[in-house]
């Protein structure tokens, strides 16, 4: 009885202050909040606890996440009758549902330094736009991972309430993983995140103060509190989201800074620094070119934009507009497009390369446009290609960021990918962002580009 005992003495404390993160753009007191950003395997990281992984590990990883979103634009085994027969008579309240959904937990390469509490306690969580519920691994946890920090203690910060089943945050769950909200006989929130690769987090729902820099702190935070996690690297403490949902890190500082933020998202050859800036203020340091920002009623927490074309070396091939639709996300690696526009690809890229005396190597894995040698020795032969969107934004793909060495068969591939299927959902992969400051102006409806904004 002791884990219920303690829940139901925080259930006393239990407040919702969820409405104030919800308020209009008018009348704000705007500012910028910057962090720094890291990629996991970066040589700036101060987690650097594991090798790189293999192009086939990534590979592999890039997949089922590439599935996972897939799934949730298909609905495929999506249902919320499994969460509902959870047993609630045992004090491990938490445990694992199969729902067929594969979300690749560990394929996040990004991550940024939060509080947690009062007086707060410091964590390193990923960070990723395609996810809205934020979590973190929590004390009395018997089915979570080590990690390089102690959990979060509850008892420990005076902030810390319990969110109660009553309340708009727990009815938001619905939106935000795939078993939706469920509740124990104390009243008590409990989120179950889970999915068919046998990741998974479930745990209770709380609301806390998130400490962001020294002089910058949100009250009333709402995020899950883990008690049993698997499929999460274990330096990490947890996961925040950025996506389009009311319960999403960026929804809750909406209040305080605007709907809106960037990124420069570091290298894990650290070729420049990374940085996270939240608040619509700061769409104004750079110059950006603005796409405008699609919502999709089958999941419209993720970011969509409108590909009109892709120019390789000035030959333009134009986009079916059955194919426009893309999601830019920070959590796939490597660019999907779909399957005719990538064959018409390779062929323009195939010529190119061997009137240049660069011998194909066939395919690896995704790959389908790969070359003998490696990317320093065939870097300046690259031709430009240019990804182009709606109402004139683009980006234009710097050498770097086109090219991967697979070292262990001594070839080097271009880093795009096709779809598997003809429905699938085209991808912006976080290697094709890495040289531009990408913004997502959620308050209005777009997404903006700004070439040479990172250093």
């Amino acid at each position: 009885m002791g884990l219920l005992c303690f829940l139901a003495s925080l259930l006393l404390l239990a407040t919702s202050s969820f409405a104030g993160h919800q308020e209009a753009e008018q009348g704000l007191n705007r500012s910028t909040l910057q962090l720094t950003l890291y990629h996991v395997f970066g040589p700036e990281s101060p987690l650097t606890s594991h090798s790189p992984p293999s192009i086939s590990e990534l590979l592999s990883r890039d997949k089922a996440r590439v599935k996972h979103l897939n799934s949730r634009l298909t609905k495929i085994n999506r249902t919320s009758s499994v969460a509902n027969s959870t047993s609630h008579n045992s004090e491990h309240l938490f445990g694992p549902l199969n729902l067929g959904l594969p979300i690749g937990i560990g394929t996040g390469n990004y991550y940024i330094e939060v509080g947690l509490g009062t007086p707060p306690t410091y964590y390193h969580v990923i960070v990723d736009t395609g996810s809205s519920l934020s979590w973190l691994q929590c004390q009395s946890c018997p089915g979570c991972n080590e990690q390089v920090r102690p959990f979060f203690d509850p008892p420990s910060s005076s902030t810390f309430k319990l969110v109660p089943c009553t309340t708009p945050e727990c009815n938001a769950l619905k939106d935000v993983t795939p078993n939706g909200p469920n509740c124990i006989s104390l009243n008590t929130c409990l989120y179950n995140a889970t999915y068919g690769d046998d990741s998974f987090s479930s745990g209770y729902l709380i609301q806390d103060s998130l400490t962001l820099t020294q002089s910058e702190t949100l009250t009333g935070f709402v995020c899950g509190c883990g008690q049993h996690i698997e499929g999460f690297r274990s330096e990490f403490a947890g996961l925040f989201g950025l996506a389009r949902n009311e319960l999403s890190m960026l929804s809750q500082l909406s209040a305080n800074y605007g709907n809106a933020f960037s990124y420069c998202l570091p290298s894990a050859s650290g070729s420049s620094g990374g940085s996270l800036s939240i608040g619509t203020d700061s769409l104004m340091e750079y110059s950006y070119k603005f796409t405008p920002m699609i919502t999709n009623s089958r999941d419209n927490s993720l970011y969509y934009l409108n590909l009109i074309a892709i120019v390789v070396a000035g030959r333009t091939m134009a986009v079916p507009t059955k194919y426009n639709l893309m999601v830019i996300d920070s959590g796939t690696e490597v660019t999907r497009v779909p399957m005719l526009l990538y064959y018409n690809l390779v062929n323009v890229v195939t010529e190119i390369m061997v009137l240049l005396n660069h011998e194909p190597a066939g395919n690896f894995d995704i790959f389908h446009m790969c070359y003998q040698g490696s990317v320093k020795n065939m870097q300046s032969d690259v031709p430009e290609i240019r990804l182009v969107f709606q109402g004139g934004a683009d980006l234009t793909l710097e050498p770097q960021s086109l090219l991967i060495d697979v070292p262990e068969l001594g070839i080097t591939c271009f880093t795009f990918a096709p779809n598997v299927f003809d429905d699938d959902i085209a991808i912006i992969g976080n290697i094709h962002q890495q040289t531009y400051r990408v913004a997502y102006d959620v308050h209005n409806s777009r997404i903006g580009f700004a070439a040479g904004a990172c250093s």
